[in-house]
């Protein structure tokens, strides 16, 4: 992949299986936004993932997060907070994508936008950890984020957003998050590339050659 004709590829994961999950809803709302602006979106299903280390890896449901995970060149990750943190519904799909397969590496130097769903007053305690786990994948998290107090109130019946200040900030994080996955993709294994991990492949490859 050299010349990024493509779209932009976002991957939306969400951290809950109610049937109307409002970090859902706000995952397909900041979908429809995004696409609109020219990106190829899709979402994952949460629904049968198997806790984590329950199964072997080869589980269809584990493939299906790690290939989506591979083909993304950006994220989306969207939280309700529960006891004043993410859920386990989500840090599960995180828990199952891991830094390396192989020499691919599903998550390094692909951009991340966080958001969270609130049932009370606004707070970012989900973005945050959210934030937290972005860089320990070895994401370019981006500066904007979306937290959605009483979301409860901020949904129409079919699912679609209310016109409201929650919704002009999921546009700026969206519209950010589509301007920084285009700048990056193409300095991606520029940014990445690391001296130590260049070390211990130079060390592995003399190891190889030895009879």
């Amino acid at each position: 992949m050299s010349d990024f004709e493509h779209p932009p590829r976002i991957l939306f994961l969400y951290g809950s299986l109610r049937e109307r999950s409002y970090s859902r809803l706000l995952a397909e709302e900041a979908g429809r936004i995004i696409a609109d602006m020219g990106a190829e979106v899709r979402f994952y299903d949460p629904r049968t993932l198997p806790v984590y280390a329950g199964v072997e890896p080869d589980h269809p449901k584990v493939q299906e997060l790690r290939d989506l995970s591979l083909w993304s060149e950006g994220q989306v990750w969207s939280s309700p907070e529960m006891h004043g943190q993410i859920t386990g519904i989500l840090k599960n799909q995180i828990d199952w994508i891991p830094l390396t397969l192989g020499s691919l590496r599903p998550t390094q130097g692909r951009t991340l936008a966080v958001m969270q769903v609130s049932g009370g007053s606004q707070s970012f305690n989900a973005v945050n950890t959210l934030r937290l786990l972005g860089r320990w994948m070895r994401m370019f998290t981006i500066p904007n984020q979306s937290s959605v107090a009483k979301a409860y109130n901020e949904f129409h019946e079919d699912g679609t957003m209310k016109d409201s200040p929650y919704r002009d900030r999921v546009i700026d994080v969206m519209e950010e998050l589509y301007k920084f996955t285009v700048l990056l993709r193409p300095h991606t294994a520029h940014l990445t590339d690391r001296y130590s991990e260049r070390k211990e492949k130079a060390a592995q490859a003399m190891a190889d050659q030895k009879p």
